[in-house]
């Protein structure tokens, strides 16, 4: 049961929670999801485009081959952290070119969910479907505005929310669903954290539904790291980004990007790069609200993310302990990025 207040802003409740349980443990950690403001958003889509950073491009091409596999009977694609879904569209040709024959219901204007809530309107039998889901609010928006206009066939119900936390039912039929989680964003979660998200999408998904789940491959270290902190900063300025974002969302005193520099490792016991905001300086930062200090001597980090990269057919084999079952691995040529596709039993 929540105890926040009702004028508390919920991402600040939603902030203030998550410091509290990494912020001020050892070593002192924030989740992912708060790189996605709108800055942060659009920061990652450049991220995507520089030299080093490999997975989108080995993606792309694993999607473009297999579009059509992918896609198959599914009438309803609901993608988990959507971004800008540009990758997505090859998938959206293939669902539209596939419905174009049935009757179509008209495509209503995209308009907000309730977080952590999924669109429930009427939907026509066998109707196309496209559900974007992202905790990015302009960025939801301004893509899922974009999509209704190239896809007027395709019905685009996009939804606020937090990925790791969805309440089911999902949208759609019942076995004619889709699920996307693209990108290799399942290596941002630790061993507990993937398991819980597993469990949680064979919670709201029904028999017959598919899981197309992406992942980075164990390769060279120098290319790892380099894909986390290329030469042009673009990732560097993404990371600093977090802390604008803390900084504006929750009350403190003493938070200031000058007083950090970003950091990549590769940590071969974990299987994981792993990104880190190193102190310059000695800083002192205080929460008011949360009536708690955090100091960080100069060298001492606070831990951004993680990015676990996993050999072809492991994730396949945890989901088989949750009730998917497996159908496909895919690798891009250069064997460097990996697509699961799985099917709830």
């Amino acid at each position: 049961m929540t105890t926040t207040p009702p004028d508390t802003d919920p991402d600040t409740a939603a902030l203030e929670s998550d410091l509290r349980e990494g912020f001020f443990s050892d070593p002192p950690t924030v989740p992912p999801r708060w790189f996605y403001d709108e800055k942060g958003s659009l920061l990652f889509d450049q991220i995507t485009r520089v030299a080093e950073y490999y997975p989108t491009r080995a993606e792309a091409e694993i999607l473009r081959a297999r579009a059509v596999d992918i896609v198959g009977a599914s009438s309803t694609v609901v993608e988990l952290g959507a971004g800008t879904c540009e990758k997505t569209r090859v998938l959206l040709d293939v669902l539209a070119a596939g419905r174009a024959a049935g009757t179509q219901g008209t495509p209503e204007a995209p308009g907000a969910e309730a977080p952590g809530e999924t669109g429930q309107g009427e939907a026509g039998p066998g109707e196309a479907r496209f559900v974007p889901v992202d905790i990015s609010t302009e960025m939801l928006f301004e893509s899922a505005r974009a999509l209704a206009q190239e896809y007027p066939g395709v019905r685009i119900d996009p939804v606020i929310g937090d990925l790791t936390a969805l309440d089911g039912p999902l949208p759609g039929e019942p076995g004619g669903r889709l699920v996307l989680f693209l990108g290799g964003t399942v290596g941002n979660f630790s061993e507990s954290q993937r398991a819980g998200f597993f469990s949680m999408l064979r919670g709201i998904m029904d028999p017959g539904d598919r899981l197309v789940l992406g992942f980075d491959l164990v390769k060279s270290p120098e290319r790892l790291v380099a894909a986390y902190d290329d030469a042009a900063g673009v990732t560097t300025e993404f990371d600093l980004n977090m802390l604008d974002v803390i900084a504006r969302t929750v009350e403190c005193a003493g938070l200031d990007r000058r007083d950090f520099r970003h950091e990549a490792v590769w940590n071969a016991g974990e299987s994981r790069v792993e990104m880190w905001l190193r102190a310059v300086r000695d800083v002192r930062i205080d929460f008011p609200t949360l009536g708690r200090v955090r100091t960080l001597a100069a060298g001492e980090g606070i831990r951004t993310e993680i990015a676990r990269k996993f050999e072809p057919h492991a994730l396949v084999d945890e989901l088989a302990g949750h009730g998917f079952g497996g159908q496909a691995v895919w690798t891009d040529a250069a064997g460097d990025f990996g697509l699961a596709l799985v099917v709830v039993d």
